[in-house]
């Protein structure tokens, strides 16, 4: 819990809300203690900490999603050089997760099933931290790459590029968010030196006592030591997606030269629109890949 005890208001404390909060978030991280000690579903744990041992690792937190993510697996091998990319499956739905390792079979991508996850579809932002967290105890952490990252699987690069490079000027990289005067990476795309990491008191879920979403729990041993302001960040710009539509009714997102898909963003009813659109512009971009491969 990074929420200071003078930040609490002479009504919070009549509430004992510092009392509850502390018993909540030692409840949350039992919890997570409890789910990172599981075994995978699917997947060969060992060989996988073998193979990013040393090496720059991505890892998508993959959900309940085959066709974006078999985008995804194809844009990173073309675009991004040098990073070993692996699925980590936390989806909610049985069926998904045979099609989503099928896909990465089919594709020869690195995966692994999380264990079933306790807050599975009900709490997104909790189910997603939980699932870095593992992530993070079980593979990374063991497996000791030299540096690591997690991205959203409707996140998608477009051009070549490299985004483990700033990882040599600084130690952290991605996306910043600033909640309460606090900042903390996006859990869609965040970048981490190990060595970094492995000195740090580590925890990827949220914080929302501090207003802190998934990954703000890194707040206090992470990025409460870093000056904000020496970590580059990349333009994000909300853009519209769909022809004649209001970018107030449906929109994507540019990240640099990444386009974010923002499942949940906008209208419900042209998600199916929204969504060929996005696919369209991800194989434009593929397309355009190929050819100045040959």
């Amino acid at each position: 819990m990074s929420k200071g005890l003078t930040e609490y208001t002479p009504a919070d404390w009549r509430r004992l809300r510092p009392v509850s909060h502390a018993y909540k978030a030692l409840r949350l991280s039992l919890i997570t203690a409890r789910y990172a000690a599981r075994p995978p579903q699917a997947g060969d744990l060992a060989d996988l900490r073998r193979r990013i041992a040393g090496r720059h690792v991505a890892v998508t937190i993959a959900f309940n999603d085959v066709e974006i993510l078999e985008r995804q697996l194809r844009a990173m091998r073309a675009l991004v050089a040098g990073a070993l990319h692996l699925v980590a499956d936390n989806s909610s739905d049985a069926a998904r997760s045979r099609e989503i390792e099928a896909l990465c079979a089919r594709l020869d991508a690195p995966y692994v099933r999380l264990p079933r996850n306790p807050w599975g579809a009900n709490s997104p932002s909790r189910s997603h931290g939980l699932a870095l967290d593992w992530v993070w105890r079980r593979l990374i952490r063991p497996g000791k790459p030299e540096a690591f990252g997690f991205l959203d699987h409707d996140l998608v690069p477009t051009k070549p590029c490299d985004p483990f490079e700033p990882l040599a000027r600084q130690p952290v990289c991605g996306d910043k968010r600033w909640a309460a005067g606090r900042w903390y990476l996006w859990a869609g795309y965040c970048f981490f030196r190990t060595d970094f990491m492995r000195r740090a008191r580590v925890s990827f879920g949220q914080d929302w006592f501090a207003g802190l979403d998934t990954g703000g729990g890194n707040w206090d041993g992470v990025y409460s030591r870093l000056d904000p302001a020496l970590i580059e960040e990349r333009p994000i710009e909300e853009v519209p997606i769909l022809p004649g539509t209001p970018i107030s009714e449906c929109y994507m997102e540019r990240r640099g030269s990444w386009l974010h898909e923002v499942g949940f963003g906008g209208r419900q009813d042209l998600r199916s629109a929204k969504r060929a659109r996005f696919l369209a512009l991800i194989d434009a971009a593929l397309a355009e890949a190929d050819a100045v491969s040959r």
